[in-house]
């Protein structure tokens, strides 16, 4: 009896020590990549795990026609990669304008590639849409990801005060965003308050709400453009949502129709330790819970992590092999249904060893 009772178990054993944990990357176009390149990635990062790839190409047909068909052929999920609303070059009116008259157009905040679209502008959903679309008509294209679909941080996250020079106790003006004729206008409308009249605007708690619809109205009508093609939309969202995203980037993406969700838990922009990465996972997994969209919790990988004390800067930091294990199975006992790396080009050897340590422990605890 005990010997047909193994028997009968050995199977379901089998499946869960076999059981295929979710592991995307996010990795970019970049001068010296051919189709050759991107195979060779393709296959070194499989062979590691990893089942999908995020790859961003911009709006480039042809670049993510040739890198979904390498993707499918060796059996990887692939995910067109594409920031949203960081756009240069198009017409200036579509522009975020900030809370001192000053247009993301040629006065962007923080950094130069911050020319961020006004996600109220029906000509930029319009557009977004279109572009997307040509995009989803790939057939090898499973997702279409969004990122950057968001306005400018507010506020920083707490790791990069030091490296902008900057003490973000409150919203200043100068990253404070839409301040626009049309978005001031539509909110005097629906609320009766002129928002520039305001003193302090960010008290004004329906103005923050006015401004993360917009950025919702604007997901999911680029979502329904792309459904309507039968492809999916994946998201690249801030922590959260309600702890970080929200009020420092509006985007409440708990009410947005994507059907995967990539938050970038990134610890050491917060200051936070490998723990913390589960402990937003769990927020984040109960905040799409009424609609079962998965989540796959994003890693940031520290490439010279041996020399990590003498990084300040946290974009140059991340997690060291010995914190992959608590990062990933942190995200697994939360909740996420896998994670994604943040970048495949930065994990080292030992960073590869310690995720494989990590997936097989989840696997024999049937996370």
């Amino acid at each position: 009896m005990k010997h047909l009772l193994f028997l009968l178990l050995l199977p379901l054993l089998s499946a869960c020590s076999f059981r295929r944990i979710p592991v995307y990357v996010w990795q970019g176009w970049d001068d010296s990549t051919t189709a050759a390149t991107l195979e060779r990635d393709f296959r070194e990062w499989q062979s590691h795990g990893v089942t999908g790839v995020c790859y961003n190409a911009g709006f480039d047909v042809e670049r993510h026609r040739t890198a979904a068909k390498i993707a499918k052929n060796l059996g990887l999920e692939y995910h067109a990669w594409i920031p949203s609303l960081t756009q240069s070059g198009m017409d200036s009116t579509w522009y975020t304008v900030n809370r001192l008259g000053e247009s993301a157009y040629d006065k962007p905040v923080y950094v130069p590639y911050y020319t961020t679209l006004d996600p109220h502008n029906p000509k930029v959903v319009a557009w977004l849409c279109d572009q997307y679309g040509r995009i989803a008509d790939i057939p090898e294209v499973d997702f279409v990801q969004l990122d950057y679909i968001r306005y400018a941080d507010v506020i920083l996250a707490r790791g990069l005060w030091d490296k902008y020079g900057l003490v973000m106790n409150e919203e200043y003006p100068k990253a404070d965003y839409c301040y626009c004729d049309s978005c001031v206008a539509d909110f005097r409308r629906l609320s009766g308050v002129d928002i520039r009249t305001v003193p302090d605007p960010s008290k004004v708690k329906d103005w923050a709400t006015f401004r993360c619809n917009n950025v919702t109205r604007c997901v999911n009508a680029i979502c329904e453009a792309i459904h309507a093609r039968g492809k999916k939309v994946s998201a690249d969202v801030f922590p959260g949502p309600a702890s970080h995203a929200e009020w420092m980037v509006r985007q409440q993406w708990q009410n947005w129709n994507v059907d995967a969700f990539f938050p970038m838990n990134y610890n050491d922009f917060y200051l936070q330790p490998a723990e913390w990465v589960g402990e937003v996972t769990d927020e984040a997994v109960k905040a799409v819970a009424h609609r079962d969209a998965p989540i796959y919790s994003g890693l940031f990988i520290c490439r010279d992590w041996k020399n990590k004390a003498s990084v300040v800067d946290p974009e140059h930091s991340g997690l060291v092999p010995l914190e992959i294990r608590t990062a990933v199975l942190g995200s697994l006992k939360a909740g996420a249904r896998g994670i994604s790396l943040f970048t495949p080009r930065d994990m080292t050897p030992e960073h590869w060893a310690a995720l494989e340590e990590a997936l097989e422990e989840a696997r024999r605890g049937g996370l």
